[in-house]
């Protein structure tokens, strides 16, 4: 059998025993799974408040289990300790002692002069350190029992040094001397005593850890079960409370794809898929607007470029050209004739492009040079202009019918206008490492101060509408730019009345190949 198809059925019976009335132990967990998965929180909450019960039930027998091994380390570990030290002890202080005195007595070492002193001083500290390391009453009063005993041992060898001080006989020495030995004989006996209660309270210490090790096993077991089965129904409530809204939205999607955009996700809770739902309906509602303004933009679009092309294409501009070349022909001005006409083959040749939208700007200054050379001609006595281009952005591409609007703005409202000549200064550099910007400047009329207000706030309408009758043009150039380019780029002004206008263009640096530039003007399409 498919293991996915074993464990859905697994999930499924532990979901009815959960369910049902009956006296089963997964319905406790049930009820505490039912309740964290239909709080109303958000999934990620729900799954840590879950997790966090898990870690506290599992965490738990690791704890106790710790604890109980430390407890019962420590108090082993002490009582091991005690009895290695009361061993110690057992093992030299009668000897040392014996050994001690009778070199004092036999005259080999003086009383003051021995280590008596040293070994009872040594013998009471390691009792004391006894005595701070255990926990239990009985083996204090046994600790206890030694240090009296080691205080009458003390007490013989001080009679000893008082003996030995006065000039005292052998036979006293002698005398004391066995009241000394009888003495560490009690002592030895008294700790080996001592140490016999602590191995028998090793022996009780060890069956008590068993009995409460066992205990905690079966605990242990029960904690483990509870933590897995909580976690079998926490999981099929919580995977029933994503999957089910995650349907909702798998069926808004679908309707969706059937080009009916309406916001039909519901909010009956606080998680994340519920407000996944709510923003796809926002998302829904946004892609409605986009789409209408979309087709908007594309109309506004069209009447840009059919404005734009009407600009560039006057037939007035064709009809003066060729009236121009008919009269340089008449008057034998062959040269300017030849001169003229191939400004205005590269003129229209540019300006078609093989129907392309995007050309280099190198290309549109050239069409501009073509416009304002055959301009030249026609207006010998008043125009003159200059073309600066770095070559560095030559080759960067650019919507084309651009530049020609503000070159024809300039002339018509700024030289011709002076009535004293003038000219028109191009100008195109780099700006930045992403930008371009390209600037149209003469030293024509200019602009009254309230005419420029009102160019400028018709450069900042961003209505996207198209002017298809406007006195200079600039607007409209500014919209299509945008339309084209994005809101952050487009036009600016700048002007003094009887001194000059400035306009300037920034545009983004891009170099594109023809097809890739074939391709652009298609996706607009």
């Amino acid at each position: 059998m498919n293991p996915r198809a074993v464990i859905q059925r697994l999930l499924l019976r532990i979901g009815t025993k959960t369910s049902s009335g009956t006296r089963s132990p997964f319905r406790y967990f049930g009820r505490l799974a039912d309740f964290v998965g239909g709080v109303n929180l958000s999934i990620r909450v729900k799954i840590l408040v879950s997790l966090c019960i898990v870690i506290l039930l599992m965490g738990m027998t690791n704890v106790v289990s710790m604890l109980l091994v430390l407890n019962y380390s420590r108090q082993y570990d002490a009582i091991i300790t005690n009895i290695t030290t009361a061993n110690s002890i057992s093992g030299s202080v009668k000897p040392d002692i014996d050994n001690e005195m009778w070199k004092i007595v036999s005259g080999k070492v003086k009383f003051s002069e021995g280590r008596q002193y040293e070994i009872i001083d040594s013998v009471d500290a390691k009792v004391r350190w006894m005595m701070e390391n255990t926990d239990s009453k009985r083996a204090r009063v046994k600790l206890d029992l030694i240090l009296r005993t080691l205080q009458s041992l003390e007490g013989h060898v001080d009679q000893m040094g008082d003996k030995i001080a006065h000039n005292s006989t052998a036979a006293e020495n002698e005398a004391v001397l066995e009241n000394i030995r009888f003495a560490t004989t009690v002592m030895e006996e008294v700790v080996q005593n001592y140490v016999l209660y602590e191995v028998q309270r090793t022996e009780d210490q060890y069956q008590l850890m068993r009995e409460s090790y066992a205990r905690w096993q079966v605990f242990s077991v029960i904690l483990i079960f509870s933590a897995v089965g909580f976690s079998v129904v926490a999981a099929w409530s919580l995977s029933k409370s994503i999957y089910t809204p995650i349907k909702k939205l798998h069926d808004v999607t679908t309707t969706i794809t059937k080009n009916d955009l309406q916001a039909l996700m519901t909010g009956d809770n606080v998680d994340e898929i519920t407000e996944l739902g709510m923003s796809f309906n926002i998302m829904i509602g946004k892609i409605k607007e986009l789409l209408d303004s979309k087709i908007r933009e594309q109309e506004e679009l069209k009447k840009a470029e059919l404005r734009a092309l009407q600009a560039q294409i006057n037939p007035h501009f064709l009809y003066n050209t060729l009236d121009t070349i008919i009269w340089m022909a008449e008057s034998k001005q062959t040269d300017q004739v030849v001169e003229i006409v191939s400004a205005l083959s590269s003129f229209f040749r540019i300006s078609l492009s093989k129907g392309m939208d995007w050309i280099t700007i190198g290309e549109e200054i050239e069409r501009v040079r073509n416009y304002l050379t055959i301009q030249k001609m026609r207006y010998r006595d008043i125009l003159d202009f200059k073309i600066e281009v770095c070559d560095e952005v030559a080759e960067n591409t650019i919507l084309k019918l651009i530049l020609q609007p503000l070159v024809e703005n300039a002339l018509y409202h700024g030289i011709k206008n002076k009535r004293q000549g003038g000219t028109i200064s191009i100008c195109a550099r780099r700006k930045g490492e992403d930008e371009v910007i390209l600037e149209v400047e003469d030293n024509g009329i200019g602009f009254t101060p309230e005419k420029l207000a009102q160019l400028r706030l018709e450069l900042e309408d961003d209505s996207g509408d198209i002017k298809l009758e406007s006195g200079f043009g600039i607007g409209n150039v500014n919209k299509r730019i945008r339309l084209y380019y994005g809101r952050p780029y487009g036009l600016s002004i700048r002007s003094e009345y009887a001194t000059g206008t400035c306009v300037t263009l920034v545009i983004p640096a891009k170099v594109e190949t023809a097809s890739q530039t074939d391709t652009l003007a298609r996706v607009r399409d």
